[in-house]
């Protein structure tokens, strides 16, 4: 997978290079992204101080993710998959659970 510049997250495939799927959605430049550990779901993190959620099967938006005040830079999912951290531009690591989309903690340091 790859965020771009054109607010676009794509998915390839690996073995030909070739594109699959282009997931459209975020309304700014896509800086991050993360497969879940079963490959099911893909996070993206963008300039629009979003987190969006990405069926990968299907390339349909799960949910987005709210809360941060500045571009989210990246993304990484727990080795369980129940969880997403999110880094930011506003100083800031959000902890997510997965299947609610409800944030659980914000790290500040």
């Amino acid at each position: 997978a790859s965020g771009s510049l054109d607010n676009t997250v794509k998915l390839w495939d690996t073995s030909t290079g070739k594109e699959i799927k282009t997931l459209t959605g975020h309304t700014n430049s896509v800086i991050g992204v993360s497969f879940s550990p079963d490959g099911k779901i893909l996070a993206s993190g963008s300039r629009d101080n979003t987190v969006k959620l990405w069926e990968t099967s299907t390339g349909k938006e799960i949910k987005t993710l709210t809360g941060h005040t500045n571009s989210v830079i990246g993304v990484s999912f727990s080795p369980d998959g129940k969880m997403l951290a999110s880094g930011s531009f506003d100083n800031t690591v959000k902890l997510w659970d997965t299947s609610t989309g409800k944030e659980i903690k914000t790290l500040t340091g």
